[in-house]
């Protein structure tokens, strides 16, 4: 049965999705319209969580916030899992050189803060969305590609992969086919709490002036705009703190979950009916040459 924390989790993720899909229907209000008069207006009928320095309504500037913090997590997440899963396959399977080459680099990377070298591309390129993904993909193939690096090691060396070899599969087959689908499970965990740390990454760079920039809304940029008036209107900053609090508590919660889930059906996973399919095309294999019988 599926733990309370579990369903929060995918509840919460949830509705990041559905509110980033449908913030134009969500939002009372234009997050970008300026009505200085009501400006630092506290929580009321017409505007839900207040209103910002500008007089913009903060709950439809959090609704929009959505989208920017989801984009930068699933594109983040995507590239970085196809290429580090890629890198790290091909190092893992062919050992030596390559192995050792690919594992040194992933350390030059490893060496570095993240956070600071996200800074430090961005800073170069300059502030922008677009520069604040490639910046947090630099960065985040690292982890994908020592991970499948490690379920590679130990997956080539198993009978299945062997008795796959013996048929005559090219090493491109065997690791697309054979290797990559029983190792993904650790991957598809980390690239949960990996979009956790992607949204945090790209509030923290918001939240410097290197991120996303005005007038699109974004919970980091909120945060910087609010801590001015942190005393005199404190849902400034409450509420997309609050926000981002939520999200990735409701993420890491869904991916210990899955963790514990693909933990627990792999401690019940033989390897011992891949061999036997294998085995059997290798037979049905044999049974069509000539001179078999």
């Amino acid at each position: 049965m599926t733990s309370f924390p579990v369903r929060f989790g995918g509840a919460v993720c949830l509705v990041l999705v559905l509110t980033a899909l449908f913030a134009p229907v969500l939002a009372p209000a234009d997050p970008t319209a300026i009505d200085l008069t009501g400006r630092l207006s506290p929580p009321g009928a017409g505007h839900l969580l207040g209103r910002d320095a500008l007089g913009r309504d903060i709950l439809s500037r959090i609704v929009y916030g959505s989208r920017v913090s989801l984009e930068v997590g699933v594109i983040t997440v995507a590239v970085s899992l196809v290429v580090g899963t890629a890198i790290g396959a091909v190092a893992g399977y062919r050992g030596g050189w390559a192995d050792e080459v690919t594992m040194r680099v992933a350390d030059v990377f490893l060496a570095f803060p993240g956070i600071l070298l996200a800074i430090a591309v961005t800073a170069v390129l300059g502030p922008s969305l677009t520069n604040v993904i490639l910046a947090l993909c630099v960065m985040g193939w690292v982890g994908y590609a020592r991970i499948a690096r490690g379920q590679v090691l130990l997956a080539r060396e198993l009978s299945y992969v062997e008795a796959a070899r013996s048929l005559g599969c090219s090493p491109a087959r065997v690791l697309v086919r054979h290797v990559l689908p029983n190792v993904s499970a650790p991957l598809l965990v980390e690239a949960t709490f990996g979009m956790a740390t992607a949204i945090v990454a790209e509030a923290g760079l918001s939240f410097l002036g290197l991120g996303t920039q005005p007038p699109t809304p974004s919970w980091g940029a909120m945060l910087a705009e609010g801590r001015q008036f942190i005393l005199q209107a404190p849902h400034l900053t409450l509420w997309p703190g609050a926000a981002i609090l939520l999200t990735v508590l409701g993420i890491n919660l869904l991916g210990d979950g899955l963790r514990d889930r693909i933990s627990d059906g792999g401690a019940r996973r033989s390897p011992k009916s891949r061999v036997d399919k294998i085995r059997t095309a290798g037979e049905k294999v044999a049974q069509t040459r000539p001179g078999s019988a």
